[in-house]
């Protein structure tokens, strides 16, 4: 039996997006804690929606698969984004279980999740990856391709534009790991200027780093092994 406290550990990140928000003058309620449950079990997927996480986060579609029965058979279910690369033969099952895709990152996979959902007659949120870092190991369109093709995914049927998404720079510099966040509000923002009013969303920060998201501008923080324990 696992002593890991999870409302307890929810309750201390909880804190620290909000102590991280009043830092950058910002409302605690302007950032969403997302809670990464990537190989977490049913019951410890469930014990972290009880103890109020209302956004979590996958990384794999089976998992998901796995995990919807028990999760939308509550009163309340939570929402389910998908974090983790989606290839086209597992759109279908995706698709009946997430409320949100953050890593659309080619027009082809936009093109394809945008024709299943307007056969199914619904709209998806998605978000567009952008890999700020230049990392080779990361997912995401350039930055310097990132504007045209969010525009391209907002004009896609079936598709609603949220904002963006990253996974930082894995660095112990601030001001490197910063830099790449300034970087994806501004291409946030030109985003915007560009008339998609829907695209408001940085989905960017974990918990090494969640305090430099937040000073740049982050809606969405991803934490996992901090809140739901360790893993395996």
């Amino acid at each position: 039996m696992s002593t890991w406290d999870i409302a307890a550990a929810l309750a201390r990140q909880a804190d620290r997006v909000a102590a991280a928000a009043e830092a950058a003058g910002r409302a605690a309620d302007d950032v969403t804690l997302a809670v990464a449950t990537k190989s977490v079990d049913v019951a410890r997927t469930l014990e972290t929606v009880a103890a109020g996480a209302r956004v979590l986060c996958e990384s794999r579609v089976q998992e998901i698969v796995a995990k919807a029965p028990a999760l939308e058979a509550l009163d309340a279910p939570p929402q389910v984004h998908l974090i983790g690369p989606l290839q086209s033969n597992k759109i279908n099952a995706a698709l009946r279980h997430v409320t949100c895709v953050e890593t659309v990152h080619t027009t082809s996979l936009a093109a394809a999740l945008g024709a299943r959902c307007v056969r199914d007659d619904r709209t998806l949120d998605v978000l567009v990856q952008v890999n700020v870092s230049g990392e080779p190991q990361k997912s995401g369109v350039s930055p310097d391709e990132a504007v045209d093709l969010a525009l391209a995914v907002a004009a896609t049927d079936g598709l609603r534009l949220r904002g963006l998404m990253t996974i930082g720079a894995h660095s112990p510099v601030e001001a490197e790991v910063r830099a790449g966040y300034a970087r994806l509000r501004t291409l946030r923002d030109d985003v915007l200027a560009a008339g998609v009013v829907s695209a408001t969303e940085l989905s960017m920060g974990m918990s090494g780093d969640l305090e430099w998201a937040v000073a740049e501008g982050a809606t969405i923080v991803r934490v996992g092994t901090a809140i739901v324990g360790p893993r395996g």
